[in-house]
């Protein structure tokens, strides 16, 4: 393949190296659809050093936010190490440490038990359970495939991703609950949480069914996707213990200041402990 151009299926093998490379399904195909739109963004003009320059100018001027720009970037990053043109790759933009969490995005104790009222309220106990078990252990999306009825009966799930093995410790009111579930729906062994099909729930189907309880539960629906369960779990159980260790050993983070992240406050605590300071007369 000559250096500066871009085979047509060049994505397809792209795909399959990410896959390789023990990639997440999601990460795949958000690395692959941004590789498909910088190939269309290229045209066919030369793969050189100010095409990629250019292509971080328009994410910019687009207006999306600098988060996602170096999103988009670390997947067109992966890109061009896989096309051998590492020399082409793209620093990202610094960011400012975020020092609050937009509130508008912050999914509260009240919030998230009014989605699952709403869930239970409507019959709809798969998705009910899907909720409690993602809040109340903080795992991905991702890693719902690992909960199953072997899992429920010890009380823990190993995951196995990336080539990282960690336990998920699954409470006991929780492994009820999955159990009884299981048994009503005539599920012996492996994942419980399944289509009527038979098959694993995909990311995109576990997204869609809580939107729809959105309205139901007077809840935004910029604040209810899977990821902000895993990130309510990490502040009740820091509320909890005050321990960032534990924490991160249950969020599976290898690193503490990734947990830290997820400790972010809204701010409306800083104001509060300001407010009770009657510094102003």
């Amino acid at each position: 393949m000559n250096e500066n151009t871009i085979m047509p299926d060049v994505i397809s093998a792209f795909a399959l190296h990410l896959s390789k490379d023990e990639r997440s399904r999601a990460t795949i195909e958000k690395y692959v659809k941004e590789a498909r739109a910088f190939i269309c963004f290229l045209s066919g003009s030369p793969l050189d050093k100010p095409a990629a320059a250019r292509w971080r100018a328009l994410l910019i001027e687009r207006g999306f936010s600098p988060q996602t720009v170096n999103c988009k970037l670390s997947a067109l990053n992966s890109f061009l190490s896989f096309l051998g043109r590492s020399e082409l790759r793209l620093r990202l933009l610094k960011l400012q440490r975020r020092l609050f969490r937009e509130e508008r995005r912050e999914l509260t104790k009240q919030e998230y038990d009014r989605l699952v009222s709403a869930a239970r309220s409507t019959g709809r106990r798969r998705l009910e359970l899907l909720l409690e078990t993602i809040c109340s252990t903080g795992i991905r999306v991702s890693e719902v495939q690992y909960v199953t009825v072997e899992a429920a009966r010890l009380g823990r799930a190993q995951v196995s991703m990336k080539g990282k093995i960690r336990l998920i410790l699954l409470p006991k009111k929780l492994c009820k609950k999955l159990l009884s579930y299981a048994r009503e729906k005539e599920i012996a062994s492996g994942e419980i949480f399944l289509t009527r099909g038979g098959a694993s729930m995909s990311r995109k189907l576990i997204w869609a069914q809580m939107k729809s309880l959105c309205a139901g539960a007077g809840v935004e629906p910029a604040k209810v996707f899977p990821h902000n369960l895993r990130h309510l779990f990490a502040r009740c159980f820091y509320t909890a213990c005050r321990d960032v260790a534990k924490l991160a050993d249950l969020l599976g983070h290898s690193s503490i200041n990734t947990t830290r992240i997820y400790l972010i406050s809204t701010g409306a605590e800083h104001s509060r402990a300001l407010e009770s300071l009657r510094l102003v007369s």
